[in-house]
C-alpha cells in the first residue's frame, strides 16, 4: 500500500471510529430525550460535520481519489485544522472531559486534525491557485447559517461565540469575522504549502509502499 494512502485510510478509520464514539456518547447522555433528539444534538456541531467531513474525503482518497481533488482536500484541511485550534483556544480550557468522553474529544480535536494533515500533506500537490482558498470559506460560513436556522427553530447553540442569544449583534459579527479571517489564513498558508510541494516535488515518498 502506497504511503499516502495509507495515511489517508489513518485519517479515515480514526475520524469513523471517533465519530461513531460520539454518537454512542451523545445518544446515552439523551437516551430520555429519544433517539431522534439525540441525533439532532449529535448534528448540531460543526466538529462533528467537519469530522464526518474528513471521515467521507478521506476514504474518497482511499478508495476513489479522482472524488477527493484538490479543492475539495483544501477546504476539508482548512475546516479540520479550524476545529483544533478554535478548541484549543476558545473551549478546552472550560471543558473538561473523563473517560470516553476525553477520548471522543482528543480523538475528534486533536487526533483527526493531526492525522487528517498527514494525509493531505503526503496527497498530490501543485494544483491549487491562491483563489482556491476562497473555497475553504463555504464550510463555516454555511454551518453559521444552519446554525442560526437551528437556533431559531430550538432555542439551543452548539457555541457561545455563535449565540444571538448571549452576544450583542456587534459581537456576534465580530466573532464571525474573527472565525472566517482565522478560516482564510488557514487556508491560504495551506495553499502556499501546496504550491510549494508542487514544485520541489515529493512524488517517491507519497508512491513508497509500506
Amino acid at each position: 500500500m502506497k504511503l499516502k494512502t495509507a495515511a489517508a485510510l489513518l485519517a479515515a478509520l480514526a475520524a469513523w471510529s471517533m465519530l461513531g464514539l460520539q454518537l454512542a456518547l451523545t445518544l446515552q447522555n439523551m437516551a430520555a430525550a429519544g433517539l431522534a433528539a439525540g441525533l439532532w444534538r449529535y448534528l448540531g456541531f460543526f466538529t462533528i460535520l467537519t469530522n464526518l467531513g474528513v471521515a467521507v474525503v478521506a476514504s474518497a482518497m482511499v478508495v476513489k481519489p479522482s472524488l477527493a481533488g484538490p479543492r475539495v482536500r483544501l477546504a476539508t484541511a482548512a475546516s479540520i485544522l479550524f476545529v483544533a485550534v478554535v478548541y484549543s483556544l476558545a473551549l478546552r480550557n472550560v471543558w473538561h472531559p473523563t473517560g470516553w468522553q476525553a477520548v471522543a474529544d482528543h480523538g475528534l480535536h486533536d487526533a483527526t486534525p493531526l492525522l487528517f494533515l498527514v494525509a493531505w500533506l503526503l496527497a498530490d500537490h501543485g494544483a491549487l491557485k491562491w483563489r482556491d482558498a476562497l473555497w475553504a470559506m463555504a464550510p463555516p460560513l454555511a454551518y453559521c447559517l444552519y446554525a442560526f436556522a437551528r437556533g431559531a427553530a430550538d432555542g439551543w447553540y452548539a457555541y457561545w461565540f455563535l449565540d444571538p442569544h448571549a452576544l450583542s449583534p456587534l459581537k456576534l459579527a465580530g466573532c464571525i469575522a474573527v472565525l472566517s479571517a482565522a478560516v482564510l489564513i488557514i487556508a491560504f498558508a495551506l495553499t502556499a504549502v501546496d504550491r510549494r510541494l508542487g514544485r520541489r516535488g515529493l512524488g517517491e515518498l507519497r508512491d513508497l509502499s509500506l
